[in-house]
């Protein structure tokens, strides 16, 4: 079996070349060109961004003729596929994909779809593949997607709404007011239906990330192990005293500090942090 999943995971480049997963780009429009997500590493990308303010570009999700291309080279030898992509409540890339899904011949190609993005996705797309490697069904591998899919929080604040505002993720109102009271919102990845959702909101940036700690304490008590990723797009001082908020709050089994992909900062900026936890016994895989 396969693995096939979309930048929107924030795997690292470790990452591809441990697991071989396949990576569907999410394409950045840029006003002199359309760029591959992977085409950037995070701090090109970030510095471009600021560097072409006002202007901000936009995103697309891979075609449905790319996506078809793409299973039907990973099923080229009879293989299964697969295909975790990133929420529908957040791109209609999942949506695309059951179409091409339905079209591949070479072999069976299973579109799940993560409610998810970031290292929410990426948890995901890691534990099935740890998952294939101890031989395990596909049928017990979406059961314990499905686990990881109801106990992943992702969860994140940000410098600035213009992004949001700009990308048409959040009213210009909304937004407005919240630059001049210099609220900073605490947002996370609603469960169940894969959507942004508003869980606070903070005067300054290092109150909201207190914020952003103190809900996922709330979420997972000091008895569970849990498995931590903190994220940021060009925030490493504040992603690391993020990171030490979560050691003291939290049973911190892994942690691990990685950066936002450019596909998803255009609509954060890079002033975003955030993170993802889930229990340390879901990404535990045995034969």
């Amino acid at each position: 079996m396969k693995i096939v999943t979309d930048s929107a995971a924030d795997l690292t480049p470790e990452d591809i070349a441990e697991s071989q997963v396949i990576v569907a780009p999410l394409m950045i429009q840029f006003p002199d060109g359309e760029k591959a997500s992977n085409e950037l590493t995070p701090d090109e990308f970030y510095d471009r961004l600021t560097a072409m303010q006002p202007q901000i570009p936009t995103t697309a999700q891979p075609s449905g003729g790319m996506l078809w291309q793409i299973y039907e080279q990973a099923a080229s030898e009879g293989e299964d596929v697969l295909a975790i992509h990133i929420s529908s409540g957040l791109s209609g890339t999942a949506t695309t994909a059951q179409g091409a899904a339905a079209r591949t011949e070479n072999g069976r190609v299973t579109v799940f779809d993560s409610l998810t993005l970031s290292g929410g996705q990426r948890f995901q797309v890691l534990t099935a593949i740890k998952a294939i490697q101890a031989g395990w069904s596909l049928e017990r591998i979406l059961e314990r997607l499905d686990a990881l899919r109801k106990a992943t929080e992702v969860v994140f604040t940000l410098e600035t709404l213009t992004y949001l505002q700009r990308g048409g993720r959040i009213g210009r109102v909304q937004a407005l007011a919240g630059s001049l009271l210099n609220l900073k919102p605490v947002i996370h990845v609603n469960r169940a239906d894969g959507k942004y959702d508003t869980v606070g909101r903070a005067r300054g940036i290092k109150r909201a990330i207190e914020d952003l700690a103190r809900h996922l304490a709330g979420l997972y008590p000091k008895e569970t192990p849990v498995w931590v990723s903190v994220m940021h797009g060009q925030a490493e001082a504040q992603a690391q005293a993020l990171a030490d908020l979560l050691r003291e709050s939290l049973n911190v089994a892994k942690i691990e500090i990685l950066r936002v992909s450019p596909v998803l900062g255009v609509h954060t900026g890079p002033g975003v942090i955030g993170a993802t936890i889930t229990p340390m016994a879901l990404a535990e895989v045995e034969p």
